[in-house]
C-alpha cells in the first residue's frame, strides 16, 4: 500500500511539472509567480486540475450498494432531480494552488528553454564541510551500523567455530561482529557567483520597462542560485552618475535627466576589484536601458571599459534593451558593431512581456 502511495504522489508531481510546463511562458510573461513567492517556495496556480475526494459518512445512511435504490439509478440528494438548474456559459475552472521549490522551478526553466549547466569558473574561500563514509569500525551508534557487514562478519566467526549449519542457516551477531560505517568530515570550497545588475533610470525608462527588468532578473537570479550554492546579487542604477542601491529601490526609482552609461560601468569595475578576485567568483552583468547614451564619446568610453575591465572578468556581459517610447535604442546597434565576434557579450531586445523568455534564453543559453 505504501508503494502504491509513492507511486501515486510521484505520478502526481509529474502532472504538475507538465502544468507548470505547459504555463511557464505565461508564468513568466505575466509575472504572476513574483507575488507569490516566499523563501524557499513559490505557489502556483495550476487550472484543470481536479483532486478526487472521498467522502465518509455513515454506513446506514446509504450509498452505492447499500440502501434502496435500482441498478441505473441517479446518486445525489434525496429529492433532487437531475438535468435542473441553468445551463451555464462558460467553461469549468479547477484552479489548485501548489507549492513548488525554487530548484524545482528552476529545473523546469531548464528544460523549457533547454538551458545547459554553468561550469563555474572559480573556487569561493568560502568553505561548506561535508561528511563522507570512509569505512568501517567496531563502536558506533546504532543509525549508522552496517548490517551486511555485520552479518558476514558474524557468518565468517561460525564458520571458523564450526557452530554454522548449512542446513539450519541460523546467523546470530554477538557484540565483536558488530560493525558500524565511519566518515570523515571534509573541507572543500563551495562555487560562488555575483550578479551585478544595472539599469539605466532617467526618465524614459518607465514603470513598464522596470516591471520586465524585474521580471527577467527574477527568473535568472532562479537558474542562477540553482547552480551555485552561494550567490550574491547587488545593484547600480544609473542616469548621468550611477550608485549601488538595495533591491527595491532599484525597481521603484525614476529619475530625470541625461544617460552616461560609463557610469556604472565604472562603478561595476571598482566592486569587482575591491570585492571579488577573478579566480574566486563568478561574475556575471547584465545592463538594462532603453538605448539612450549621452554621446558618442561616452558609448566608445563604455567599450573601453567593457575590453579593458570588465570582459576579463566576467563569466559574461549581458545587454538587454527593453523598448521605451522615448528611447533611441542606438547603444544595442553600437555594442554589437564593437563586439560582434566577442562571445562574452550577449544582447537581446526586449519589446515586451512576451519577449522576456526569449531574452533570457539569449542571456543564458549559452552556458556561460
Amino acid at each position: 500500500m505504501s508503494l502504491r502511495v509513492d507511486q501515486d504522489h510521484a505520478r502526481f508531481k509529474q502532472i504538475i511539472r507538465g502544468k507548470i510546463r505547459q504555463n511557464l511562458r505565461r508564468f513568466i510573461s505575466k509575472g504572476e509567480l513574483l507575488g507569490k513567492q516566499g523563501k524557499e517556495v513559490v505557489s502556483i496556480p495550476i487550472p484543470q486540475i481536479d483532486i478526487p475526494r472521498f467522502r465518509f459518512t455513515d454506513k446506514q445512511g446509504g450509498g452505492v450498494s447499500q440502501g434502496d435504490g435500482d441498478p441505473g439509478d441517479a446518486l445525489g440528494k434525496p429529492g433532487e432531480q437531475p438535468g435542473t438548474g441553468e445551463a451555464g456559459q462558460g467553461e469549468g475552472q479547477h484552479v489548485l494552488e501548489v507549492d513548488v521549490s525554487l530548484s524545482d522551478l528552476a529545473e523546469i526553466l531548464g528544460e523549457e528553454l533547454a538551458l545547459p549547466n554553468i561550469e563555474d569558473k572559480g573556487k569561493s574561500k568560502i568553505a561548506s564541510k561535508r561528511d563522507r563514509y570512509v569505512g568501517l569500525r567496531k563502536v558506533g551508534p546504532n543509525s549508522l551500523r552496517h548490517f551486511r557487514r555485520t552479518f558476514r562478519q558474524a557468518l565468517i566467526r561460525q564458520i571458523s567455530l564450526g557452530t554454522y549449519d548449512g542446513k539450519k542457516p541460523v546467523i546470530i551477531p554477538v557484540r565483536d561482529d558488530l560493525r558500524y560505517r565511519s566518515f570523515k568530515t571534509e573541507v572543500e570550497p563551495v562555487a560562488n557567483a555575483v550578479i551585478l545588475y544595472m539599469m539605466d533610470v532617467s526618465g524614459s525608462m518607465g514603470d513598464e520597462q522596470k516591471e520586465i527588468v524585474r521580471i527577467e532578473s527574477f527568473w535568472i537570479d532562479t537558474w542562477l542560485r540553482h547552480q551555485y550554492q552561494g550567490l550574491e546579487t547587488r545593484f547600480i542604477i544609473h542616469d548621468a552618475v550611477a550608485r549601488e542601491v538595495d533591491r527595491d529601490t532599484f525597481f521603484k526609482t525614476r529619475e530625470s535627466g541625461g544617460t552616461m552609461i560609463s557610469s556604472a560601468y565604472k562603478l561595476a569595475a571598482d566592486m569587482i576589484e575591491q570585492s571579488y578576485p577573478l579566480d574566486e567568483w563568478n561574475i556575471y552583468l547584465f545592463h538594462f536601458s532603453d538605448g539612450d547614451n549621452w554621446s558618442v564619446d561616452d558609448t566608445l568610453l563604455c567599450v573601453n571599459l567593457m575590453k579593458e575591465k570588465l570582459l576579463p572578468a566576467a563569466n559574461c556581459f549581458c545587454y538587454g534593451q527593453v523598448e521605451s517610447p522615448y528611447g533611441s535604442g542606438q547603444f544595442i546597434k553600437d555594442l554589437d558593431e564593437h563586439f560582434k565576434n566577442d562571445e562574452r557579450v550577449l544582447t537581446s531586445e526586449i519589446k515586451d512581456r512576451d519577449a522576456i523568455v526569449d531574452s533570457i534564453k539569449e542571456f543564458l543559453g549559452k552556458g556561460k
